[in-house]
């Protein structure tokens, strides 16, 4: 019985599992984190979403230096 509960505490969330992602890209996972993530996830879900978050950093990025440049008055 308390194996379940165990169980069900390491299962990884959505909510977690983009946790995971951002605190890994800026490298302040976890230990306890990490060792869930490695032991409950599947690799490629990790992988997919490190691309994603990259695109999106990437993009967000981009958009804030147009921002800039366009209240700067530089085209």
């Amino acid at each position: 019985m308390t194996t379940e509960k165990t169980d069900d505490k390491k299962k990884i969330t959505p909510f977690s599992f983009m946790g995971s992602i951002i605190a890994a890209w800026f490298g302040v996972q976890t230990k306890a984190n990490r060792d869930r993530d490695f032991e409950q996830g599947k690799f490629h879900h990790f992988v997919i979403g490190g691309i994603i978050f990259a695109v999106l950093f990437v993009l967000f990025v981009i958009g804030i230096v147009k921002l800039v440049m366009h209240f700067a008055g530089v085209q």
